[in-house]
């Protein structure tokens, strides 16, 4: 049996990194698996993967800072599966600039697409995931929680991450007993985020002396959605290799 067994599973950014590696996961536990992104073709070939190896999963293409497109994904979940287990708020943007070059329009999308689209997806399901007593989880990042010598330049994503993060919090005050809700703070994880992708210039960045595998955060991932973590709800999970302390 798996963890997951008979669950409903909505994973945005689902398509790769740290979602598609939880998509995969998720599906392999036992759950019909909602995979969620912009690329259509990257989310067909997720889709594809998930099939091929004996698992159930659907791709539905939405772009989470679009509230149509999370409308009609609504819809589209509630006729075709008519309830919802799991939501896993996982799409994010890393845009960074110095003081001087962040731009308007550069603020407004690290918001729309690593805070409001939580909001949005959270409004559009949090009826279902009432009536199933299920669980939100909202990736978020070690650099919501802290600052540290090589961000810099991470005005953008450290402060909707940590917003992100007491979102998180009031959600899971509101919702209590019906409905679960955790924040997944991951550190440096290899994912298609990075423009740069030497990733040599992040060796000594924790104690572990490495960046984390997506499926490793995954895993941590698949705790909290699953019953395993039953008596976790509010909490900020860290995964950092011991960033946060090294």
């Amino acid at each position: 049996m798996g963890k997951l067994d008979g669950k409903i599973a909505l994973v945005t950014g689902g398509t790769s990194g740290i979602g598609g590696s939880s998509a995969l996961l998720f599906a392999q536990e036992g759950a019909d698996v909602i995979v969620v992104g912009r690329n259509a073709e990257k989310g067909k070939a997720k889709e594809q993967e998930i099939r091929k190896l004996g698992y159930k999963a659907t791709f539905f293409h939405c772009d989470v800072t679009k509230k149509a497109d999370i409308k009609l994904l609504q819809e589209q979940v509630e006729k075709q599966y008519g309830m919802l287990d799991i939501l896993f708020n996982n799409a994010g943007q890393l845009i960074t600039g110095s003081l001087e070059e962040i731009t308007d329009d550069q603020w407004d999308r690290s918001y729309e697409v690593n805070l409001k689209s939580m909001l949005h997806m959270c409004q559009a399901f949090i009826a279902m995931l009432q009536k199933s007593h299920g669980v939100i989880l909202n990736n978020t990042s070690i650099n919501g929680l802290h600052n540290y010598i090589k961000g810099r330049r991470s005005y953008m994503y450290a402060t909707s991450k940590a917003a992100a993060i007491q979102f998180t919090r009031y959600l899971a005050k509101n919702y209590a007993p019906d409905v679960r809700v955790n924040a997944l703070c991951p550190g440096m994880t290899v994912t298609n985020l990075f423009t740069n992708r030497d990733f040599s210039r992040f060796s000594d960045v924790n104690l572990l002396g490495r960046m984390a595998k997506p499926e490793e955060i995954a895993k941590v991932a698949l705790f909290l959605v699953s019953d395993d973590a039953s008596f976790v709800t509010g909490s900020i999970i860290v995964a950092d290799g011991g960033e946060t302390i090294k």
